[in-house]
């Protein structure tokens, strides 16, 4: 069975960069779904993979015929979801990427939606990681996206106003439907020495580990060429800090 790994966090703290090379780390050991559930939809330019179809539009041609009742008596919604849902991933050797894409409205129907999640759950039998990088906060697990969860990662910049909004993300996942199992921080971007109040909030999320990494310049350069961020070198701060991560939750 695939472990689940998902990476929260509010926006502009890293979070995609983190998934990325989660993502790229893991693929050295097996094979791996990653799944975009940001609405911004960069996860492909990260990992260096081109765009494909999201979920969201998928959703949205169906919903479209069965309103104009357009949709093949001689096609079931599961056949043809799960057909559409396949062509759409971006395959590579080791990593294949879904886009989500927008998250349903409140003129989607129901089965639609809820035969969606029974495919994207059952995509996940193949892999040995499925690795999400959500949008800022939880929502994408109350939509069940996928029913549960192995390891929590949630990403914060230093700043007091990241640190709370990490601490809301934990406060947050006691009221959600799915399980969610080992839960850890990390710190990124780090400029200089975090202030007691930092440590303070830190503690009280209670993630194990927590992770520290610098603030890496290269990752500018990178972004700057429209370069995937797996091109870092091995010896950068970022590199370095999610083998930490990973081999303190041994994955």
């Amino acid at each position: 069975m695939a472990r689940v790994i998902t990476v929260a966090g509010k926006g502009g703290v890293g979070k995609t960069t983190i998934a990325a090379l989660i993502i790229d780390y893991l693929a050295g050991k097996g094979v791996v779904l990653a799944v975009d559930a940001d609405p911004a939809a960069n996860l492909n330019q990260a990992l260096g993979l081109p765009p494909t179809e999201s979920i969201g539009n998928i959703r949205e041609t169906l919903d479209d015929h069965i309103r104009k009742g357009t949709f093949s008596a001689g096609v079931t919604k599961m056949d043809f979801l799960d057909l559409r849902v396949r062509e759409a991933l971006a395959e590579s050797d080791k990593i294949d990427l879904l886009i989500m894409g927008r998250p349903e409205g409140p003129g989607c129907y129901c089965a639609v939606n809820n035969i969606l999640r029974a495919i994207v759950d059952k995509l996940k039998n193949p892999y040995d990681y499925v690795v999400i990088d959500c949008e800022a906060g939880m929502e994408h697990i109350s939509r069940q996206t996928t029913q549960d969860v192995d390891n929590l990662i949630i990403v914060s910049d230093p700043t007091l106003r990241s640190l709370n909004a990490a601490a809301g993300i934990n406060t947050l996942i006691g009221d959600l439907r799915s399980t969610t199992g080992k839960i850890s921080l990390i710190v990124n971007r780090i400029q200089k020495e975090l202030p007691q109040r930092a440590w303070d909030i830190i503690k009280e999320i209670r993630a194990d580990p927590v992770i520290t990494i610098a603030e890496n310049p290269e990752i500018y350069d990178l972004e700057m060429e429209g370069r995937p961020v797996t091109e870092l070198p091995d010896d950068s701060s970022l590199k370095k800090g999610i083998q930490e991560l990973t081999s303190a939750l041994s994955i």
